[in-house]
């Protein structure tokens, strides 16, 4: 069973409300209940009948919701630590040419339409970096990559704070990045 993780250590948050943060967790513990309930409905349910197939379908959906939003607020950090010389600066640059070119592609993979997630994700087999947009929570993800930098652009996440300017929230999340979390998640 999954245990609930308390992230209220990133309240106080300079452009994320505590109001916003506190309802953003309540979905996350959603996730993480409804997540523990289909693993015991799985284990009672075989998946070779209508009902067991849904209810796995249904499992993907609810865990990946639980364990992006413990990514993304896994990497908040009142102030952010700011990124610093090391293995993923170098990266990068290696990769994108430099920090500025990933951070606009970054921020442009945020601002695309629709709702999911953003994640600066590791290709665990060749080491590269890619931004990627995650729609929903089931569908987009690299097979294989790790999720390095997740970024929640779910309306709930920031149209309480900033109704549709979803780039100020944008703003913010940059403004918030724990780096060494980031940096702490390279393989």
């Amino acid at each position: 069973m999954y245990e609930i993780k308390d992230f209220s250590r990133i309240l106080g948050t300079q452009g994320f409300s505590d109001t916003l943060l506190a309802d953003h967790f309540t979905l996350y513990q959603g996730y993480v209940k409804n997540t523990n309930t289909l693993l015991d409905k799985c284990a009672l349910i075989g998946a070779d009948t209508p009902e067991g197939a849904e209810i796995r379908r249904r499992f993907g959906w609810e865990w990946n919701g639980m364990r992006l939003h413990e990514l993304y607020f896994g990497n908040i950090r009142k102030e952010s630590s700011g990124l610093q010389e090391g293995r993923l600066k170098d990266r990068l640059i290696q990769e994108y040419g430099s920090i500025d070119i990933w951070e606009r592609d970054f921020r442009a993979t945020g601002l695309m339409r629709g709702i999911g997630w953003v994640i600066l994700s590791e290709d665990k087999e060749t080491g590269g970096l890619l931004n990627t947009w995650v729609n929903e929570h089931a569908s987009g993800h690299l097979a294989g990559g790790i999720p390095l930098l997740v970024m929640d652009v779910f309306e709930h996440a920031y149209m309480p704070d900033y109704g549709i300017k979803r780039a100020l929230y944008i703003d913010a999340c940059i403004s918030a990045i724990d780096w060494n979390v980031v940096e702490s998640r390279l393989g």
